[in-house]
């Protein structure tokens, strides 16, 4: 019978529950903490729970049912596990006091196992995490001014390599077995593009790729739960084309195998969740200006499901991979859809008005949805639902401040069928206010955005006989258009092709096609460095090779 935990803070005590075949419990077996509590986090395999009263850490352990650890820091405002819950990480806001130094460490490492400060530095700046590990626990990285350190066997006195790149400003270790993978990203200066590097560990002088974009201030690297792909969320300050106050967002995609891309969006607009399947072969990416666009792209960022526009905003896929849940939180309505991945078929539809926060459950079936302070100070609480619909608990809480699932091991779980039977719904659907004036007459149904429905709900139009003769016409002259480009490369003279009697494409002329593409990129190229820009090696070696390709063009040509 399986068991599953879950924490819950609020402006008075931490207390944990339990989920036993869709019945909710109190765990008897932890103690409440009744004091006001800054921050809660567990262990990524959920052995521990440690929290911060305001007075100290403390650290509980599952196994033993007991208190393992205090930490005597009263203003740690962040902690977290590293990945294998030997350490934990605490940062505290700098506050110094009379007689005490302005330098004094408030992030620090700390060893589970004997409760001892192995690590202490003074850094003021809030970030979430500052140390990040690999999934072994063998190599860990700080990111400090133009360097990024690593440490290895949690030898945190003596740095084994250095990385040193002038500006870099985030380090990323991918998940996975060694060879270890690290992601830098560096922000462009002086008209210089922005790039993340791709390295293998510790052969920093040549990576192995490379994804430089411009209209960059910060990043976000998310990598795929086998840490060979990684997708590198871009965003800028400001929006100088003034068409967004929040400024500018892109999507950029690179990948240990040295290839890198830009996802392209159908819709403008800002970026609002991006989600990895946990098969890693897929992403979820929800954009735009509302209604909002949701895409699945695999590896090659080309679209796989494009799910229509709605009122949504966030992307969550469930432990197994095969139920994403697409969602309107926040100043949206919560109105909730959950897919069947693989068939991409809609199970159903459900609403969580104010809802604040999201999380599937480790079995793949239930989630919690919570309303939190400070996001919302009025009808705090939370429920726990299962995917079909049926929302199985619901409590109230004064000041709700984080709820959150107790991770599990990866196979705890088998992955279930999934069932579209669908149950009451909750009461939270809200009908919309109507003056009283209003009351009783006809709704007006006309909509201020038209939804695009999901591409398999589309129904293709059959076009009229005018407008295909239009359409064959149009796609003609684009064709000659094109054939026209190839024979006259940036005005070069070239000898044209023998013309070849209408039929399938000969080797022979798909080689000539191909050849000219390439002297045409080199026209291009010899353009750029004329106009002073500095080109890369591989961009000078194809310089290179331009009397080749004449040549072999020619020789075609008279064959």
């Amino acid at each position: 019978m399986a068991v599953e935990l879950f924490a819950v803070r609020s402006s008075n005590e931490v207390s944990v529950m339990k989920l036993i075949n869709s019945s909710i419990s109190s765990y008897t077996n932890f103690e409440r903490a009744t004091l006001s509590s800054r921050f809660l986090d567990f262990s990524p395999d959920g052995k521990y729970i440690a929290w911060c009263n305001s007075q100290c850490v403390q650290l509980f352990d599952f196994e033993s049912e007991k208190e393992l650890v205090t930490i005597p820091r009263e203003r740690t405002n962040i902690l977290y596990f590293s990945p294998k819950s030997k350490y934990l990480v605490t940062w505290e806001i700098l506050a110094v006091r009379a007689g005490e130094p302005s330098d004094k460490n408030t992030l620090e490492i700390w060893e589970l196992k004997t409760g001892r400060c192995i690590k202490g530095i003074c850094i003021k700046k809030r970030e979430n995490k500052y140390f990040k590990w690999s999934d072994d626990e063998i190599l860990c990285s700080l990111c400090v001014t133009n360097e990024a350190h690593f440490y290895v066997n949690g030898n945190f006195g003596n740095i084994a390599h250095k990385l040193r790149l002038q500006g870099v400003s985030c380090i990323e270790i991918a998940p996975g077995p060694p060879p270890y993978k690290i992601a830098a990203y560096v922000r462009g200066t002086k008209g210089a593009p922005s790039y993340v590097r791709l390295y293998e560990y510790a052969n920093f002088e040549f990576p192995i790729a490379n994804k430089s974009f411009f209209k960059a201030d910060k990043v976000n690297i998310l990598w795929n739960k086998k840490g060979k792909d990684a997708l590198i969320l871009t965003s800028t300050e400001v929006d100088q084309t003034g068409g967004s106050y929040y400024g500018e967002q892109s999507l950029q995609y690179i990948s240990t195998s040295g290839d890198s891309n830009t996802v392209i969006l159908a819709k403008k607009g800002p970026i609002y969740a991006i989600d990895w399947n946990p098969n890693s072969t897929q992403f979820c990416v929800v954009y735009g200006y509302m209604p909002a666009k949701a895409t699945i792209f695999n590896l090659k960022c080309e679209s796989v499901f494009d799910f229509g526009t709605g009122p949504r905003n966030t992307a969550h896929y469930n432990t197994h991979g095969n139920i994403l849940c697409l969602a309107g939180f926040g100043n949206l309505r919560g109105n909730m859809e959950f897919w069947d991945v693989k068939r991409h078929k809609e199970i159903n539809k459900l609403q969580a008005s104010d809802t604040t926060l999201f999380e599937w459950c480790p079995d793949g079936q239930h989630f919690m949805t919570a309303t939190t302070s400070p996001r919302l100070r009025e009808g705090n609480g939370f429920k726990i639902w299962h995917y079909n619909g049926n929302c199985i608990y619901e409590k109230s809480i004064n000041e709700l401040w984080q709820v959150t699932w107790q991770p599990r091991p990866e196979g705890v779980f088998p992955e279930l069928s999934i069932t579209s039977a669908k149950v009451k719904k909750s009461n939270d659907e809200v009908q919309a206010y109507r003056p009283p004036s209003a009351r009783g007459t006809p709704v007006n149904t006309s909509k201020l955005h038209e939804i695009e429905p999901p591409e398999n709900a589309k129904k293709t139009k059959e076009l009229s006989a005018n407008a295909l003769r239009n359409k064959k016409k149009r796609e003609a002259k684009a064709r000659t258009k094109k054939e026209n480009e190839d024979n006259n490369i940036c005005g070069r003279d070239i000898p044209e092709s023998t013309t070849v009697a209408s039929g399938a494409t000969t080797e022979k002329e798909k080689k000539l096609k191909n050849l000219k593409k390439k002297l045409k990129q080199i026209e291009e190229l010899k353009l750029q460095k004329k106009a002073g820009k500095k080109l890369e090696k591989n961009q000078e070696e194809k310089l290179n090779t331009e009397d080749s390709l004449l040549e072999e063009i020619r020789q075609l040509e008279v064959s």
